[in-house]
This record gives structure tokens, sequence and C-alpha cells, in this order.
């Protein structure tokens, strides 16, 4: 059984069981956040649309964190401009646990 669902402007494929690492979410380690944007559930056929309105994924948050870093870096030649730039994205590592649906 899996289920697609939609969370910070992505999409997931994910199955009881599975970890995953989202957008960040406002939630600590240990808690319990709920996912109710769920596009597709399969279990014996696929099921999407009006079909899957009530169905949710329930999942455990393990950790928060920072991804690697990334350099950005702008260039434009013959006119000695160049910038530097990082960035480290922030994520949230869950653990899917129930997929009611």
């Amino acid at each position: 059984m899996y289920a697609i669902i939609a969370t910070g402007g992505k999409q997931y494929k994910v199955a009881e069981g599975d970890t995953i690492f989202v957008e960040k979410l406002g939630a600590e380690a240990g808690e319990t956040v709920t996912f109710d944007q769920v596009l597709a559930v399969s279990n014996e056929g696929l099921k999407v649309g009006a079909d899957v309105a009530g169905a949710t994924v329930t999942a455990t948050v393990v950790k928060n964190g920072k991804a690697k870093k990334v350099i950005v870096y702008k260039y434009k030649r013959k006119t000695g401009y160049h910038k530097k730039n990082g960035h480290r994205q922030q994520y949230t590592q869950v653990k899917i646990e129930k997929i009611n649906g």
C-alpha cells in the first residue's frame, strides 16, 4: 500500500515505514504530524480525486536539520563582477506511520 502526498510544494510517494525528507515543518522531534493533502492511494486499486477526499497520512518527526551547503557563484566576464553566496536548506525528516484511506 502506498500514497502520494503533497507538502512543501513537492509530491512524495510514501509507504508505511518509509523515512523521507520534506521541507521544514513547524514540529519538533517526536511529534506527530498529519498530511491531509493526499493525491492518490493504492491498496488493491488506485484511488484518486473524490475517492481520497478524506484520506490522511500520519507521520512522526525524526529530526530537523540542514542540508549540505550549495554554493551560488555569479560571474560576468570583462566587468570584474563576481559574487559568491552559500545556502543551506532546512528540512524535516519524518517516518511514515499510517496511511488512512
